[in-house]
Formats: C-alpha cells, sequence, structure tokens
C-alpha cells in the first residue's frame, strides 16, 4: 500500500480547494463585469437623456441670480447665492460633460514613485523574457496592464500589479512536490484576494446613488411608467420657466438701463 507524504496529502487538499474557487472566481468576474456594462450604459443614458437638461436648468438659474444682482447690487445675500449658483452651474456642466472626458486622451504626468515601480516591474515581466509561448502571451497582458496603469497615473494599480507579481506562483520553478504546493498556495492566496477585492466593488456599486437611480427606474418600468421620461420632461417644463423668468429680469435691467441714461446721461451697463 503506497502512503502518500503529508505534502502530497497537502497539496491534494489544495488543489481540490483551487479548483473550487476557480469555478466561484469565473462566476463572480463574469457577473461584476455584467455589473459594471449596465451602470454604464445607465449612466449614459441619464447623462443623455436627464444629466445634459439639469445642467442646462443650473446654468439658466445661474443666470437668473446675477440678473437678480445687477436689480440690487448692493445685497450681500443675493450677491452670495449668485457664486453659489454659479458654481453649481460650473459642477452640473462638469458632470454632464464626464462622459467624454472619460474618452480624452489626456495623460498624466507619471511621478518619479510611478516611473520607478513601472521600471522595477517591466524589467521582471517584459514579454522578451519568456521562455515558452504560454508565459509570453501572459506578460504581454501584463505588459498591456502596465502601461495603462502608468501612462494614465494610476499609482495604486502600478502597486498592485507590482505586489501581486511578486507573490505570484509563476515565479516558482521546479517540479517537486514543494514548489507545486507553494505555487498552490500562491494561487490560493490570489484567488481569494481577488474574490475579496470583487465583493468590495460590488458593495460599493450597491451602495451607489447611480446603483440605487437605476434599481428605482428599473421598478418604475415594471409598473409601466418610464421614470427617466418623466424626468426628463418635468426638467423641461423646468427650464422653459426659468427661461421666460431670466428673459423678463433681462427687460427689467435693460430697462433700468434705459431710464438712467436717459434721466440722468449715464450708462450703468459698465458698472454691472
Amino acid at each position: 500500500m503506497n502512503t502518500l507524504a503529508p505534502e502530497e496529502i497537502e497539496l491534494n487538499k489544495k488543489t481540490r480547494v483551487l479548483e473550487r474557487l476557480k469555478d466561484r472566481l469565473a462566476d463572480r468576474e463574469e457577473e461584476i463585469t455584467e455589473l459594471r456594462a449596465e451602470l454604464e450604459q445607465f449612466e449614459a443614458n441619464y447623462t443623455m437623456e436627464v444629466g445634459r437638461l439639469y445642467a442646462d436648468l443650473d446654468e439658466i438659474e445661474a443666470q437668473i441670480a446675477e440678473e437678480e444682482v445687477k436689480l440690487v447690487p448692493d445685497d450681500e445675500e443675493i450677491k452670495k447665492r449668485a457664486e453659489e449658483m454659479r458654481k453649481r452651474a460650473e459642477e452640473s456642466a462638469a458632470n454632464a460633460a464626464e462622459e467624454n472626458w472619460k474618452n480624452c486622451s489626456f495623460k498624466r504626468q507619471p511621478t518619479a514613485e510611478a516611473k520607478k515601480a513601472y521600471h522595477n516591474l517591466a524589467r521582471i515581466i517584459h514579454p522578451d523574457l519568456a521562455l515558452d509561448k504560454d508565459e509570453k502571451e501572459k506578460r504581454h497582458g501584463l505588459m498591456a496592464r502596465l502601461n495603462d496603469a502608468y501612462s494614465s497615473g494610476n499609482q495604486n494599480l502600478l502597486n498592485k500589479l507590482v505586489e501581486d507579481f511578486r507573490d505570484s506562483p509563476d515565479l516558482i520553478k521546479g517540479d517537486s512536490i514543494g514548489d507545486e504546493l507553494v505555487r498552490a498556495i500562491r494561487q490560493l492566496s490570489q484567488i481569494k484576494n481577488r474574490l475579496r477585492e470583487l465583493r468590495e466593488e460590488k458593495l460599493k456599486a450597491e451602495l451607489s446613488e447611480l446603483y440605487t437611480l437605476r434599481e428605482k427606474v428599473n421598478a418604475e418600468m415594471l409598473e409601466g411608467r418610464n421614470l427617466i421620461k418623466q424626468m426628463a420632461e418635468r426638467t423641461k417644463t423646468h427650464i422653459k420657466k426659468s427661461e421666460r423668468r431670466l428673459a423678463n429680469l433681462r427687460n427689467l435691467n435693460l430697462a433700468q438701463e434705459d431710464y438712467v441714461k436717459d434721466r440722468f446721461g449715464m450708462d450703468i451697463s459698465a458698472f454691472r
């Protein structure tokens, strides 16, 4: 009767656990990929149909506040409100344009720390250093991630890539039971860490305002109501009302300027 050595028994246990975790990881990766795609699509639709309208409304409200300042230039409260409305309008415009910025080719200048991390890891994982085809392909993927992290100035991702490769099972060479056991232990560690990251990402997504809004929109859809369309129509109505108010205030200010000019010969528009 063949008796397995303790390390062989442990390796068999680790291998069975590893296979189960690989299946679980594949499911979780697919799940989070679908969630990301759904939220990105929802955000794009929301921004296109509603977000831009909110930005337009905030801009009109800021202009209204600025016209009110012209009427009572000494009122500090009205001045403060105009400044707040202008700031809000700028923030709304920036948020509405965020989808465009995501695709922008702008790259931040890498820091000295990023350069050092990039150099150290690139020197180790470069595909030309691989001895076989499979390893070369894997390293090409790692280099692509490294280049993306470096060009975008993502120091956290650079650090993570360095740590992941430092603990990589691929760094353990040899075919002994001990070598296989260490590789299995490292694989288990990597998979558990990745599962933890996916849980944290999913929780963060589910607690976000975007996710909450999407769930509310979906619930309304089941009841036969298009919440996004309703929000857009309400905002368009508010925009029309605000545009009329802005036009009235501008006419009032122009009438005031004409009166002062006719009565006193002064052009007060230069002081506003």
